[in-house]
Formats: C-alpha cells, structure tokens, sequence
C-alpha cells in the first residue's frame, strides 16, 4: 500500500521478443523452445547485444555464420541500443540472447562454440 492507502499497479511491460508472445527477458538458466508458435526449431530469435566494438561485432559475425551453418532461417539481431540492452540485465557485452533469455555474456564465441551452445540447449 502506498502513502494514501491505495494499492499500486503492477506494471506490465510489452512483450520484448520480436514476434510479441510474451517471451520473458530475464536471464534463464534453462532457454525453452515454446517461446514462439512459429519458430523453427524451437528458436524464435537470435539477438547479439553490444556497443558497437570489434568484439561485440566478431560476435555477431560468428552468429550469422553458425545459423547458416546450422540451416536455420532465423535472422541474427544486432541491438546496440543501450536502453534494450539494459532491459535483459547484462552486465558485460557482447552477450547472446536466444528466444529472448541470455544464453552467453562476456565472450566472443566462435562459430563452432555457438553451434555446440544452440545444440547445447536443444536447438
């Protein structure tokens, strides 16, 4: 209760994954593939958060490449907005999102390390 003895609204904020099925965007131990009816293979979206750098860029490279190989039609992401990046709470770029959770932080993978990451988590 507040101040005035009145309650105060829950805020409900939009749905954050870019096919808008509520996809939750909280860091998650576990990455679901029922984020989205359409997706194929479980995966709905791809995004690459960074600020612009050659890390956060090498990242998002490598990305592009281990979907291709994979044969996904999925299209890789890139948000550099620093407002958007805040929303999913990671601390240190470039990080992975994957059906809208973090599926890595802080490190540049390689094509090979994203493949065994999306195969890693059931994709």
């Amino acid at each position: 209760m507040s101040l005035f003895g009145k309650k105060k609204e829950e805020e409900k904020k939009a749905p954050a994954c870019a096919c808008n099925s509520g996809c939750p965007t909280s860091e998650a131990a576990e990455i679901t593939s029922d984020c989205c009816p359409e997706a194929q293979n479980g995966i709905c979206c791809i995004k690459v958060l960074g600020s612009g750098c050659a890390s956060c860029h090498a990242l998002y490279e490598n990305t592009k490449e281990a979907v291709q190989k994979i044969g996904l039609s999925v299209e890789v992401e890139y948000v550099t907005d620093m407002q958007k990046i805040m929303e999913y709470g990671v601390m240190s770029m470039p990080a992975l999102i994957v059906n809208e959770k973090v599926a890595s932080m802080g490190k540049v993978l390689k094509p090979a390390d994203v493949e065994k990451l999306l195969h890693k988590l059931g994709f």
